[in-house]
């Protein structure tokens, strides 16, 4: 079935409106200025990635150089050792564990291979007829820890003591026995000196 609109004509307004418009054209300027504008978006995200990953990279780096220090040794032995003519350096001959080899056993000296913040720790013990010492030294001269007791009768005294130290490169700690004073182990590591590095500075 056809329908036919008899008389119909458009109106003025639309005969106007489809006279004065011209058809739409695909603006390749103002397409270009968008496209550009993505473009340095992209590129600024691009390098703020890039320098994350960099930043990133040098931190790895950074941890993977810091150098890995760990050390536990004993006295050992089966003996004991006491001093009545002055202090005696106390040379640790039994090492459990020297990670970074910064410890010797020929001279009993530990040695800071860099500045930082290190956690030292040691323990004495003796029998108690006669007194007990171990005092820790930095650098031969400054007296950093002590332990010490008196006589106090039959059976064994056990001492120790601890601190974080900020060391210096080529500082040195070593342990002393003081003058009239005594320290005792043998292979169950009753006297001990160990440390380790907490964190570079």
């Amino acid at each position: 079935m056809q329908v036919f609109l008899i008389g119909w004509q458009p109106s003025l307004k639309v005969m106007n409106k489809l006279v004065d418009e011209p058809p739409t054209e695909f603006d390749v300027e103002a397409e270009l200025k968008t496209l550009q504008a993505s473009l340095t978006q992209l590129q600024t995200e691009n390098l703020s990635v890039k320098e994350r990953l960099e930043s990133t990279e040098r931190e790895l780096k950074a941890m993977r150089d810091v150098p890995k220090v760990a050390f536990a040794v004993s006295l050992g032995g089966n003996g004991l050792q006491k001093t009545t003519s002055g202090s005696k350096t106390l040379v640790y001959k039994d090492v459990l564990t020297n990670i970074g080899q910064a410890y010797s056993s020929e001279t009993g000296v530990f040695t800071a291979p860099v500045r930082g913040v290190y956690y030292i720790r040691f323990t004495a013990n003796s029998p108690t007829d006669f007194p007990m010492s171990a005092v820790l030294y930095k650098n031969d001269a400054e007296i950093q820890l002590i332990v010490h007791e008196q006589p106090s009768g039959e059976g064994s005294d056990t001492a120790s003591n601890g601190a974080t130290l900020l060391l210096e490169e080529g500082d040195k700690l070593s342990l002393q026995l003081w003058l009239n004073t005594q320290i005792w182990d043998n292979s169950n590591h009753h006297s001990t000196f160990s440390g380790f590095l907490l964190f570079p500075m």
